[in-house]
């Protein structure tokens, strides 16, 4: 997190505890990062609003600026900021959707999470990151280069929230529940996959050097047990990956980072991998 030069704020007005603002504070006091505040509103004017508040984080010794913008929609909005300021985080508080609306409409948070270039920082909670846990959620079982890289990144910055907040890293792996396959009954057996498993746990913690206390193996699926750990740990951030594919439609299909959203009681740092950091760059620049 120390090479984020510029950070992107997603102000809301109408919401005066501003926790985005705390979040990007914290982190930009220790980075240096330039703060960019963003009100995303095609009919109201914000500017009085954010022209005091960038005057009082000047004042604070930050570096800002500041703009209203609106393109059709809120997620793409906050991403054709992003790419045309070059930001290298994009902080905003979550509001939960009602069950309802949620069943018929992809909530705007989702959609921020399927298709924003950037890391996403999520925030839910007031509740201070320092002396809290930092969680790390990896997929130890799937070791292919898109997920090492990606892992490689989700510990990296882990360690950095960690370092900034004087919190401690643990890491989380779902390892999946074993199913029984008449192809090939033997590899399936649950003692064999769970061997296996731990024989990848050891070389993870080797190569990212994380104690045996600070690593939580569980068996089920990630979507559960991320949320319970969150909580059994008191974590203050919890930072996961997200490898989504495009389907025939060119959506982005859900995946845990989405599901676990509403559900975390911590907030949520989404990242990507390069390649579909690369493709949906190309997305952004084509429209």
């Amino acid at each position: 997190m120390q090479a984020i030069r510029s950070i992107l704020v997603v102000m809301e007005p109408n919401h005066a505890e501003g926790l985005a603002l705390k979040r990007a504070k914290l982190i930009a006091g220790v980075t240096q990062s330039h703060l960019h505040l963003l009100v995303c509103d095609k009919k109201g004017d914000h500017s009085d609003y954010l022209r005091d508040l960038t005057g009082l984080l000047d004042s604070e010794g930050f570096k800002t600026s500041s703009q209203q913008a609106w393109h059709e929609n809120l997620h793409q909005t906050i991403i054709s900021v992003q790419q045309a300021e070059g930001c290298g985080l994009v902080i905003k508080q979550h509001f939960p959707d009602n069950p309802l609306k949620k069943a018929l409409l992809t909530p705007d948070d989702w959609k921020l999470l399927r298709y924003c270039p950037a890391p996403v920082l999520m925030v839910k909670t007031d509740k201070p990151w320092a002396g809290s846990v930092i969680l790390a959620a990896v997929d130890v079982g799937n070791a292919d280069g898109e997920h090492r890289s990606l892992h490689t990144s989700i510990v990296s910055h882990g360690f950095d929230i960690a370092a900034l907040a004087k919190a401690e890293l643990h890491v989380i792996s779902a390892h999946p529940t074993p199913m029984l396959s008449a192809a090939d009954p033997t590899f399936q057996l649950k003692e064999t996959i769970e061997a296996r498993y731990r024989q990848q746990c050891k070389a993870f913690q080797t190569e990212y050097e994380i104690r045996d206390e600070h690593l939580h193996i569980a068996e089920g699926p990630a979507d559960a047990l991320i949320p319970h750990m969150a909580h059994q740990l008191k974590a203050g951030v919890t930072v996961i990956g997200t490898v989504a594919r495009t389907g025939i439609s060119g959506a982005l299909i859900g995946n845990t980072a989405e599901v676990i959203l509403d559900s975390l009681e911590s907030d949520i740092l989404v990242l990507k991998p390069d390649d579909i950091i690369a493709h949906l760059e190309e997305l952004v620049a084509q429209r």
